[in-house]
């Protein structure tokens, strides 16, 4: 397996890195944009499996999808989607499965979603259900990926009920689909309970960039008009998940790293505000609405002046991997007793230096436990990590934005930074 070793800097590491753009952002741009009449084009964008995946499954469904240079998609559609003649493979690629998962409603004819073996384990059935409520005939036989969807170019409900509570990605992609319906379309959240709501909020602001009319009527409730999208030029900020790495390497080694961006509208952009208290961290975090930055958190918490528990991050169960049970696993090799499971919670005891270990990490194929663990190797030496070409799901260009800064990675088995 391809491998490689993060050698400890043993000074402050100060530069300038620009993150990649906002997969979040990226993924509904292409979306949106496919759905509008007209040519739209998105720049700033991250380009990642991905991102990939999505714009390959766009093209397979009669959209054109070009890419003029290593940041630009230019996407020009034509306000309805073409039945794929093959079954759209989207790999790991969560928004992208969920978000065409619905939109396949407006195909003209019936349309197969699946993904590799992360994904097939990954649960879609709340979409489903929310789909079955507009009158759209979807299937998933395991509750999880692959779905069969049967496209008939539109749908006839006007209201449906979406529990969002595995995932706000649920909830975004009925919404986007409710634009291109022939009647107002009133959306209402199941319950309190939603992972990261402000995703909700990207997702609106998407819609209304691309010129769909929805309300806000309360916090569980919004009400779109029909009328579907119209083509524009959108500009991606980078990406806060990203960002959040390079803020924890920053406070770990004392340096100072330029990003080129302030402002982030991404939920995991309030990671920030705790990275900045490090090795003060408090003693609970409550992770539910910046879910992605929980592990960087976590690994900061290693190192941290006293125990912090990890709460509300039970959605973790169900990324990539079970990234709680993988932050206790992986945390624990470096030293025994380092993070544990509490139910659904991560407590993390930080522990005395000479207790801390080389060791190979565990993946699990999920991007955010290599980079997140890879900054354990800023601090103890001999920490490697497993298959680490993982990282090109969300950010590419991770390992040599390290090796820029001044981090010596030593690759094996062939693995090129």
């Amino acid at each position: 397996m391809q491998a490689v070793t993060i050698v400890p800097p043993g000074r402050p590491l100060r530069g300038r890195v620009a993150p990649p753009g906002s997969k979040s952002i990226t993924n509904r741009a292409l979306l949106l944009a496919a759905l509008a009449r007209g040519t739209s084009r998105i720049t700033g964008a991250l380009k990642s499996d991905d991102t990939r995946h999505m714009a390959e499954a766009l093209r397979a469904m009669g959209v054109t999808v070009a890419e003029p240079d290593a940041t630009s998609f230019v996407v020009t559609g034509s306000g309805a989607l073409r039945a794929p003649a093959a079954p759209l493979f989207l790999g790991n690629a969560g928004t992208a499965t969920r978000f065409l998962t619905a939109a396949a409603a407006l195909a003209d004819g019936p349309v197969v979603l699946t993904g590799d073996a992360h994904m097939q384990k990954r649960p879609i059935a709340p979409l489903v259900t929310a789909l079955a409520a507009l009158g759209v005939t979807a299937e998933a036989p395991t509750g999880c990926p692959p779905v069969t969807v049967q496209g008939r170019g539109g749908f006839a409900g006007e209201a449906v009920t979406v529990d969002a509570g595995l995932s706000s990605q649920y909830l975004s992609a009925i919404l986007m689909l409710a634009a291109c319906g022939a009647r107002p379309v009133r959306v209402t959240l199941a319950g309190d309970a939603i992972g990261a709501r402000g995703y909700i909020d990207l997702t609106v602001a998407a819609m209304r960039h691309f010129r769909a009319t929805v309300t806000q009527e309360s916090a569980a409730a919004w009400l779109v008009q029909p009328g579907g999208y119209r083509a524009a030029d959108l500009h991606v900020e980078p990406d806060a998940s990203a960002a959040t790495y390079l803020w924890a390497v920053e406070v770990l080694t004392g340096g100072a790293i330029d990003l080129g961006a302030e402002n982030f509208t991404q939920p995991d952009a309030q990671a920030q505000a705790l990275i900045r208290q490090f090795p003060h961290l408090p003693a609970e975090i409550e992770g539910s609405q910046m879910q992605d930055a929980v592990p960087t958190l976590a690994v900061l918490a290693a190192f941290n002046a006293t125990p912090v528990r990890f709460t509300g991050i039970a959605n973790l169960r169900v990324k990539e991997c079970d990234r709680v049970a993988a932050m206790a696993t992986e945390l624990s090799r470096i030293a025994p007793g380092l993070a544990v499971e509490v139910g659904d919670d991560l407590l993390v005891t930080p522990q005395p230096r000479e207790n801390f270990r080389p060791a190979r990490i565990e993946t699990y194929g999920d991007h955010r436990i290599a980079m997140s663990l890879a900054l354990v190797g800023l601090m103890v030496p001999g920490v490697t990590i497993l298959d680490p070409g993982c990282v090109a799901k969300t950010y590419p260009d991770y390992w040599r934005d390290l090796a820029r800064l001044g981090v010596a990675l030593q690759a094996e088995s062939g693995f090129a930074i």
